[in-house]
């Protein structure tokens, strides 16, 4: 028999009235943020939906169209010691909105007064500024560009402003959102009362969030999609953790009530410790686990958590060289480091470490480096686990293992170019355009990461692990 799909096997419940504009359509937005608005519908706190804005020219509004809108998220993980194993049809999708098919039809929606938020992912490099962008465009290339035309359609109309909340993985997004609209309405000459409307009736609010999202589980759709019993193109995997910090004033709380839901949400009036949080004890501890990993010939995420010898490394790494470093309690610390352990070993999600690999060395230089150098600085001590990792990178960058490292044209040229001295890793430590500055200004540091890269080629990888977490145990 065949089976059926989602929008003939479902229907929605009463549509909301739209309340939310959402830039983006991918499997993030879908399972995090619009996941977050049906929990708060369900306890009927809300009661909005969402119009969804195709940023580019391609995208899958088609396909949820198709869908009438409806979609499913899957939670698959653990939570709290618990697997959680759900699922869940998304129903607060009111209308996809495609710029480049009718941007007359995206323009219209600054006319609706029960339009209160903004939110958007557009990537990292959708928060840019294009010079070449300009108000009379239908659309404008960037995602600031059609905000700001769309913004400047509500102020002539004489209406209220916004909430925006952006989830790009930027720091400060919300004031760099802001200085760019600012920057187009000086560009496009749209007058001093504007950019007072942008300042006095709009809030901008910078944001982190936090949840890993597979997205479509393209491997085992047919058997998921005989279990729910309908077919969806559209279905979308996370875990169930997630996490939205928001910086600024609670007044979007109380028009946006996520916390009232119950949902792990933090308002707060700094954002950075959380930003550190996240980027040192999540995004840190992946990239020190990929090359070490990869070089120990394991292959996911899930196998570095029972691995017994890296396993130790990667606790003590977050526990002793990345905490001490992090603006928060340890309390805090200590919650969200067990939760993040309990994340990395998620049975349902094959998570590769050649995946996490991608352009690794901007990577150390976001989450490790920075690390390394409060290490020095502050406690006066190198790092001997993030010194190894720095190690294994140049290691590998430098053509001495079998793996093939994934990163761009330029960095790779410059590791080839570097490697060929016999003094190659002095040269490679020193190099400015791969770290952004000279690290042979700790010498302590440039003898560590030659005595790391000798012991690896003479006994590999994991004995100089277990070499490590034997010292560690001692020094205890």
């Amino acid at each position: 028999m065949k089976i059926k799909n989602i929008n003939s096997t479902y229907k929605k419940l009463p549509n909301y009235p739209t309340k939310v504009i959402q830039f983006g359509e991918g499997n993030f937005l879908r399972a995090f943020i619009d996941w977050q608005i049906q929990q708060m519908n369900k306890k009927n706190i809300f009661n909005g939906g969402v119009a969804i804005v195709q940023p580019l020219n391609v995208g899958r509004t088609h396909q949820l169209d198709d869908q009438d809108d409806l979609y499913t998220v899957l939670l698959e993980g653990k939570l709290d010691g618990l697997k959680i194993k759900s699922n869940e049809i998304i129903e607060n999708i009111n209308k996809t909105v495609r710029p480049y098919e009718n941007y007359d039809s995206y323009l219209s929606l600054a006319e609706n007064d029960d339009i209160q938020i903004i939110i958007s992912n557009t990537t990292e490099a959708g928060i840019a500024f294009d010079v070449d962008d300009k108000l009379e465009d239908s659309p404008q290339k960037s995602y600031p560009g059609k905000l700001t035309a769309l913004l400047y359609k509500r102020f002539k109309l004489n209406k209220s402003g916004f909430y925006i909340v952006p989830c790009e993985l930027i720091n400060h997004n919300g004031d760099v959102l802001k200085k760019i609209i600012i920057k187009y309405a000086k560009l496009w000459n749209l007058g001093p009362d504007f950019i007072n409307w942008i300042n006095n009736s709009n809030k901008f609010y910078s944001t982190l969030v936090d949840r890993i999202v597979p997205g479509y589980p393209a491997d085992q759709i047919e058997e998921i999609q005989n279990r729910l019993g309908y077919r969806d193109d559209n279905i979308v995997k996370a875990e169930p953790f997630m996490l939205f910090v928001i910086e600024g004033d609670e007044e979007l709380e109380k028009v946006f009530p996520l916390k009232k839901a119950g949902l792990n949400v933090v308002f707060t009036n700094n954002l950075q410790p959380y930003r550190d949080r996240k980027v040192s004890l999540l995004n840190g501890p992946h990239t020190s686990m990929n090359i070490l990993g990869q070089l120990m010939g394991i292959r996911t995420v899930t196998e570095v958590m029972n691995n017994k010898v890296l396993y130790q490394f990667i606790s003590d790494e977050m526990q002793k060289e990345i905490m001490p470093t992090i603006n928060l309690s340890d309390k805090k610390l200590m919650l969200y480091s067990d939760q993040v352990k309990e994340r990395f070993d998620n049975p349902f999600i094959e998570h590769e470490l050649k995946s996490i690999g991608l352009n690794s060395i901007s990577k150390i230089k976001t989450r490790l480096l920075p690390i390394l150098k409060k290490d020095i600085e502050e406690f006066d001590e190198i790092p001997s686990r993030i010194t190894l990792v720095l190690a294994a990178y140049i290691y590998v960058y430098s053509m001495q293992s079998e793996i093939t490292p994934q990163d761009t044209n330029d960095v790779l040229e410059k590791f080839r170019e570097l490697s060929k001295s016999s003094n190659y890793i002095e040269l490679i430590l020193s190099n400015e355009y791969l770290w952004g500055e000279d690290l042979t200004s700790y010498p302590e540091l440039l003898r560590q990461v030659i005595n790391d890269i000798n012991l690896i080629n003479e006994y590999g990888v994991k004995r100089v692990i277990e070499k490590i977490n034997n010292e560690v145990v001692n020094n205890d």
